[in-house]
Order: structure tokens, then C-alpha cells, then sequence
């Protein structure tokens, strides 16, 4: 197999969610440092790893590896949702919205699949600095405008209305 071709069939098992042939793709690879280095083969390692209860494993992927934003979201819901199995464990029961939180708090995610920049209420502070600059000239938006600030937000028409609706 070409290292292509390894990513390839990484992404179509993940895909299918066939995990326990994922798993055992991954370990009929060759012992090839490039192979096991490829971003598709590492976040197919992690999806393994969480699956079969291999936090451990999981956290040292993640920690150890720079991944592309686009695979950001995925492997920020691997790491919080292993956090929160282990949490359930230690306290043998299930975390409420509190304690998530907690364990967000307590586990932030790595700089590896994380860019960095802190959200509130799901926006990004980009974001909401752009909307409070443009409310501070001009509080009441036209839909072409509110359809602009959502653009350039990568928030939705509706977020940007309700945002300067909230702030008025």
C-alpha cells in the first residue's frame, strides 16, 4: 500500500464506523515510521484507542501530534467525551452539566488539535469582537449587513440577529 492509499482506507473504516476493522488495518501495518506519522493513520490510532477504552493511549496521540484544523472538532470530542467516561467512572455515576464543565476546566484541550482561542456561548472571540465593533456604529443592521457580519463570523444570519438583538 501506498501511504495515500493507508489514509485512504483509514478514512473510508471511520467513515463506516467499522472500528474493530479499523483496529485491525492499524495493526497489519508495517512497522514504517512515515506510514505512522500520516494525520489519517494518527486520528484512525485515536479513534481505536477511544473505543476500546485505551484513554491513555488516546491522550498520548493527541498531545503528541500537530493535527490539521479541519480534524480539530473530532478529536476535541474524543478527548473531552474519554475525560467524561473517566470522570463517570470515578464517581460512579453520570456527570451533569456542572460536572463537565469541571472536567473541561480540569483537561483543557492540547494546542495540537485546538487553536487556541477561548469560546463563549460558541463564539469565538473573533467573532464577537467583530460584532461589537460594527453594534458600536451601527446597532441596527440590514439583512445584507447581518448576511456580511454572518460571513465574516463564520456565524449563522440567525446568531448574528439574535446577538444584536440580546445586545440592544
Amino acid at each position: 500500500f501506498t501511504q495515500e492509499q493507508v489514509a485512504c482506507v483509514c478514512e473510508v473504516l471511520q467513515q463506516g464506523g467499522n472500528i474493530e476493522r479499523l483496529g485491525r488495518f492499524l495493526w497489519s501495518l508495517p512497522a514504517c515510521e512515515h506510514l505512522h506519522k500520516n494525520e489519517s493513520v494518527l486520528k484512525a490510532k485515536a479513534v481505536v484507542a477511544f473505543h476500546r477504552g485505551n484513554f491513555r493511549e488516546l491522550y498520548k496521540i493527541l498531545e503528541g501530534h500537530q493535527f490539521s484544523p479541519h480534524n480539530h472538532p473530532k478529536l476535541q470530542q474524543l478527548w473531552l467525551k474519554a475525560h467524561y467516561v473517566e470522570a463517570e467512572k470515578l464517581r460512579g455515576r453520570p456527570l451533569g452539566a456542572v460536572g463537565k464543565y469541571r472536567v473541561r476546566r480540569k483537561f483543557p484541550l492540547p494546542r495540537s488539535i485546538w487553536d487556541g482561542e477561548e469560546t463563549s456561548y460558541c463564539f469565538k472571540e473573533k467573532s464577537r469582537s467583530v460584532l461589537r465593533e460594527w453594534y458600536g456604529h451601527n446597532p441596527y443592521p440590514s439583512p445584507r449587513e447581518k448576511r456580511e457580519l454572518a460571513e465574516a463570523t463564520g456565524l449563522t444570519t440567525t446568531q448574528v440577529s439574535n446577538w444584536f438583538k440580546n445586545r440592544r
